[in-house]
């Protein structure tokens, strides 16, 4: 072990305790919590207007604040970007994070309050840090350097000028430790350049001055700029450029469509593999262990969880349903909406994400999808979890690779029946694109049994249609759209055909 990973993991103690004793009491440490951010939101306008004076339990939470979405805390959150102050959280806000999200294409600005990003954001990060460094003894990660992408902020044009907003990348970097910055390339200036392509192009022509041992970020925006680098440099792999790369932390999207590419790109049995949940609104979870695709949720990070059957969430959202889960009483195997309340003023927040406990001691989850990113065009219900399963499994059947993939509805017309249409940008194209189809279809009819039904002698939908689009098509359609790097990300199911459209217009284009 180094002299910098033993140091690291004697500061980090604390935060590798911390997590032990949320294994063995979980509701304990989220109870704790609760009471710290009922404390702290008594002392704002939101805090006043819903009661939190007279709120001693969980349940008389629940019953003084409605469930929300971006949509119901939007006008709070107008009124600080506007100059208002403690409106949501006891502490003013300087930052927001820009998400555009996946299921809108409205922007949503997430407050990141101070207590957010250095007790939620930071420790959550070094937590998991801390956590591979346990597990690797080993590790050289502190001898290299750190890559990030990074990506941009703005002056907050809605208030005074003393407000920015930005990617939560961008706003990371920009509040990091001097000690960290000693490590991280590029530097500041290049990973905050607005223009993706320019930032990139920066990158390779330092890339040599790099000894980088690990990455972290959205595999697709990632995947770009090493296949630039491998390119700028005429490399076969990354191990050409730098040979100590051990870690790459990941999140975003699912990883397993990019994997194979990934082992193409570092042939190293070293190197590891470890999934973030880090979004706009919270470090939620991290993959504690290499063998598993689940992750451990850190209990006492700053959110506050509930869970919702998703089969109930009309129900809750109407007020009908009230018998909301927490750490205490969730179950494995069901697929929950989660709800949170965090240290940045975000009140039972309707994330939008949908996961399933694989683990109660200690907790794990999966993400499975989104509540509002499923198909549901023909009663299919396919979500999220069941697309990105069965594309997987199709690419490992036929050795193919992709770089990018959305899937959107064909509708009924007349007496034709409907089906689903998938634009895939493949990076190795399977031999034959109509066998490939048809198992990926089947494998959908495998993974899920509402898909199944309405596929069972085509009742209901045809086969799906598989589309190959030519190389840079989703680039060019981010490029278009403003949304290139960063927290953006390709919608990858839609109920309607906005997205595919655009995409098949730009393929005829290119």
């Amino acid at each position: 072990m180094s002299i910098t990973t033993q140091i690291y993991t004697l500061f980090s103690y604390s935060l590798l305790n911390e997590v032990d004793e949320a294994r063995k009491n979980p509701w304990e440490k989220q109870e704790k919590l609760f009471r710290t951010l009922i404390e702290a939101g008594r002392e704002t306008w939101f805090g006043s207007e819903h009661g939190f004076a007279g709120i001693t339990s969980v349940k008389d939470y629940q019953n003084a604040v409605p469930l929300r979405d971006y949509n119901g805390f939007e006008p709070f959150i107008d009124r600080i970007r506007h100059g208002e102050n403690y409106i949501l959280w006891n502490q003013k806000v300087k930052w927001f994070a820009k998400s555009s999200g996946t299921s809108s294409s409205k922007s949503k600005f997430i407050p990141v309050t101070d207590d957010a990003l250095y007790n939620c954001h930071y420790s959550g990060m070094r937590t998991m840090l801390a956590d591979y460094l346990n597990k690797n003894p080993d590790s050289g990660l502190f001898k290299g350097n750190a890559l990030t992408l990074g990506g941009s902020v703005n002056i907050d044009e809605a208030g005074s000028g003393e407000t920015f907003y930005g990617d939560l990348s961008a706003i990371l970097l920009k509040n990091a430790n001097i000690l960290v910055e000693l490590r991280r390339v590029p530097s500041k200036e290049i990973a905050l350049i607005a223009d993706f392509d320019t930032k990139v192009t920066e990158i390779c022509k330092n890339a040599e001055k790099y000894d980088v041992t690990n990455f972290s970020g959205v595999p697709s925006w990632n995947l770009v700029l090493m296949n630039r680098i491998l390119e700028y440099h005429n490399i076969p792999d990354l191990l050409h450029l730098w040979p100590n790369l051990e870690l790459f932390m990941h999140g975003g999207i699912n990883f397993e469509p990019y994997r194979e590419q990934y082992r193409k790109l570092i042939p190293s049995d070293k190197m590891n593999y470890r999934e973030n949940y880090n979004a706009s609104e919270g470090y939620f979870a991290f993959q504690d262990e290499a063998d598993e695709d689940s992750m451990l949720l850190l209990l006492s990070n700053g959110v506050f969880y509930e869970f919702i059957p998703l089969e109930k969430l009309d129900e809750a959202l109407e007020g009908s349903f009230r018998e909301f889960d927490t750490i205490e009483s969730v179950k494995t195997g069901i697929n929950y909406a989660m709800v949170i309340t965090t240290n940045s003023g975000l009140w039972r927040y309707l994330i939008g994400d949908t996961v399933v406990f694989t683990s109660l001691t200690p907790h794990k989850i999966k993400i499975t999808g989104r509540t509002q990113m499923f198909i549901n065009t023909f009663g299919e219900e396919l979500m999220i979890g069941n697309a990105e399963k069965a594309l997987s499994l199709a690419c490992s059947a036929f050795n193919a690779t992709i770089t990018d993939y959305t899937v959107a509805p064909v509708f009924m017309h007349d007496k034709s029946k409907g089906y689903h249409q998938w634009l895939i940008e493949f990076e190795n194209h399977p031999s034959d694109y109509e066998v490939f189809a048809n198992y990926l279809d089947g494998a959908l009819c495998e993974i899920n049994s509402d898909y199944d039904a309405k596929r069972t002698n085509s009742v209901t939908m045809n086969r799906l249609e598989l589309i190959s689009l030519k190389p840079g098509t989703f680039f060019e359609w981010m490029r278009r759209r403003n949304k290139l790097g960063g927290q953006n990300k390709v919608p990858r199911l839609s109920n309607k055909r906005d997205f595919a459209d655009e995409l098949l217009k730009i393929n005829e284009d290119i």
